[in-house]
């Protein structure tokens, strides 16, 4: 029985590998995927298995997976095409004998009216119509999602934003990424769908504040109405979609969607999430 990591040269499937093997796991029972075979050569160095795996070739996906294996499905990356890439996966890992699936989704995934759930209400939906064995870990907001926050504040000591007085109870990727590697070597968590995100929930003030203290200077979180971030934004030069997909989103945070601190992450993972500091301070 092996353990399939789909998406390792991206940022959480790599961390996943790495903290498999911070819990112990034999490196050789670790089989890292990605789509691109040249970028797995970091990765065999580090002992596990490595093979191409791709979310549009369903055939990679049964060249790779044996009766038995357990696999941790990453969300991908492509708006609009994620429920078709992940469906192939699951179908092929089915039919080849996956034990159970490890799903990062989104949080509230079924319910919620978060921009980004519906790609993942309908691969849950699917994952357990499939009949086979899951863990869903419905992952909340990365930390590092607003890394590049940082050089704007130090060149406009703004955060800008439409947020509102929303909150955003945010983790590192190292943190989801721990969870994701507990609930691969856990079996008493099938069947479970999990809502995970960091232990505080923060305000945009507050991450202009820490921001300020760790570049050093006064950093301040200026508030816009949709109208108005929508108009900043197309200034820029953004494309229509790509603005609206930005201001829906701190559409979604304004109205609370992102702010949920259950603690479920900290319990995974036996230790508490990581601070908005020190998650922020990778970024720099």
């Amino acid at each position: 029985m092996s353990y399939i990591v789909t998406a390792t040269t991206g940022h959480l499937g790599r961390l996943i590998v790495d903290s498999l093997l911070a819990r112990g796991t034999a490196p050789t029972s670790i089989v890292a995927t990605a789509r691109n075979a040249q970028k797995l050569s970091a990765l065999a160095e580090l002992g596990v298995k490595t093979a191409v795996l791709d979310y549009t070739q369903p055939e990679t996906v049964a060249a790779v997976v044996q009766s038995g294996d357990v696999l941790v499905l990453v969300s991908g990356s492509e708006l609009g095409h994620r429920f078709q890439q992940h469906s192939a996966v699951i179908t092929a890992a089915q039919a080849a004998g996956v034990s159970r699936i490890v799903y990062t989704s989104a949080p509230r995934a079924t319910t919620s009216d978060l921009l980004l759930a519906p790609e993942h209400k309908a691969t849950e939906e699917f994952l357990i119509a499939s009949g086979v064995p899951f863990t869903i870990l419905r992952n909340g907001w990365y930390t590092e999602n607003y890394a590049g926050e940082i050089d704007k504040a130090r060149q406009s000591g703004e955060i800008v934003a439409s947020v509102g007085h929303g909150t955003v109870s945010s983790a590192s990727r190292a943190d989801y990424a721990d969870a994701a590697a507990a609930a691969l070597l856990d079996d008493s968590l099938t069947g479970q769908t999990l809502e995970l995100s960091g232990d505080h929930a923060w305000d945009f003030d507050e991450l202009a504040a820490t921001i300020g203290t760790l570049i050093g200077r006064d950093v301040t979180f200026r508030n816009l109405t949709p109208d108005a971030h929508t108009e900043m934004l197309t200034g820029f030069g953004l494309d229509a979609g790509l603005v609206g997909f930005v201001v829906g989103l701190d559409g979604n945070i304004r109205d609370g969607l992102l702010g949920e601190a259950n603690g479920d992450l900290a319990r995974l993972i036996g230790r508490p999430t990581t601070p908005l500091a020190v998650g922020l301070a990778a970024g720099l």
